[in-house]
């Protein structure tokens, strides 16, 4: 069975930055993507950033984080991890990794096949 386990949410201050962790175990990762998403109070649940798992991998980022969010990967440790910086009151959320059967990027949650608990931000301003 494939689990992923999110770490390093936390609160922070606005301008600050957190490193999400997301650790995959269960299956062998290298022709999966993987995708960060992201469930505020009251809101759905939306796409945040995605990459696949192969060497020459791609990367699909939402807008409202280009140029702040960072995915990457350590295929040797089948983690993901999302660097967040100059975080906003808005990125406030439960941030949620998943990967799904297929190395095409996606950023329909629907897509993904599998998820992990979730992992709370906080940005007070």
């Amino acid at each position: 069975q494939v689990q992923l386990v999110e770490s390093g949410g936390g609160a922070v201050q606005a301008g600050g930055s957190l490193r999400l962790s997301c650790a995959a175990s269960g299956r062998t990762f290298g022709n999966y993507a993987m995708g960060w998403f992201r469930q505020a109070p009251g809101k759905e649940r939306e796409f945040v950033a995605g990459s696949t798992w192969s060497g020459w991998s791609a990367k699909n980022y939402a807008d409202f984080v280009k140029g702040r969010f960072t995915i990457s990967r350590d295929n040797a440790k089948n983690t993901v991890f999302l660097q967040m910086n100059s975080l906003k009151p808005e990125d406030t959320a439960v941030y949620y990794c998943a990967t799904r059967r297929s190395n095409r990027l996606s950023e329909i949650d629907r897509d993904y096949d599998y998820w992990g608990q979730g992992t709370q931000v906080a940005v007070s301003s």
